[in-house]
């Protein structure tokens, strides 16, 4: 089986290579920095030759604005013509829990906009929604922070460790297309504005963390609930405490 990784240089991509290699699969890791440009296609018919599955974790680099749609609906657009050409068995993309729920968001919005073009396709698929990384939480922050101050919904999350999504999007590539999808969560529930608290706090980080439930999330308002994910929804292993006494924030020198 030939497996080509779009996004294959990024934090969960590697992570997924790695795995794959060493279960013997043909991976090979697609990217911007190895000339694949899903933007304008450049690379794309290329790295798909002889390819059987495609795993797609790319991302939008920005999260707020209009520039996430027009991203994943141009990407989305690209690499599945791309696939149909290369006649691609199985299409693997990496979602967020969430997606479909909250449309005021320009990057959701998108998300939910590829999953239609992908189930529509006609390539069979198999979609991986995760909540949101332990990684991600600095993201939220550099999102919600007005000078000293983050401003975050106290809406409830169960974020998960990448390496667990990575090991479960190895998994599905290697496995028949569920032409579906399946949840990934951690195994811990917290409200956002309190576990970012946390965050900081173990950090040392200088900033104060205020609760407020009009405070936007990449550009919508939440409710309690909404990022939860279904109660079926698989579980990664390790939680927020074990994950950050090992993570470079740790160390973090402010």
């Amino acid at each position: 089986m030939n497996i080509v990784v779009i996004g294959g240089r990024g934090l969960v991509g590697r992570n997924v290579v790695e795995r794959l290699r060493s279960q013997g699969y043909r991976v090979s890791a697609a990217s911007r920095s190895t000339g694949v440009d899903l933007i304008s296609g450049r690379g794309l018919a290329e790295s798909l030759v002889g390819a059987d599955v495609v795993v797609d974790v790319s991302n939008s680099p920005t999260f707020d604005d209009m520039a996430a749609f027009e991203f994943f609906k141009t990407a989305t657009f690209n690499l599945l013509d791309a696939e149909k050409h290369a006649g691609v068995k199985h299409h693997v993309s990496l979602s967020v829990v969430g997606t479909g729920r909250l449309e005021a968001s320009p990057y959701l919005h998108g998300k939910a906009l590829q999953e239609r073009l992908i189930a529509s396709s006609g390539i069979p698929f198999t979609i991986v929604h995760a909540t949101q990384f332990y990684e991600f939480l600095l993201d939220i922050i550099t999102y919600a922070v007005g000078g000293q101050t983050i401003h975050l919904s106290p809406a409830y999350i169960e974020p998960v460790a990448s390496d667990d999504v990575a090991a479960t999007i190895a998994r599905v590539a290697a496995k028949a297309p569920l032409n579906g999808s399946i949840e990934i969560a951690g195994p811990e529930r917290g409200r956002m504005s309190e576990l970012i608290q946390r965050f900081v706090r173990d950090m040392e980080a200088p900033y104060e963390v205020r609760t407020d439930v009009r405070a936007p999330y990449f550009g919508a308002m939440l409710d309690e609930f909404v990022l939860l994910p279904r109660k079926d929804a698989e579980r990664g292993e390790l939680g927020f405490q074990a994950w950050f006494e090992q993570s470079e924030y740790a160390r973090a020198d402010w």
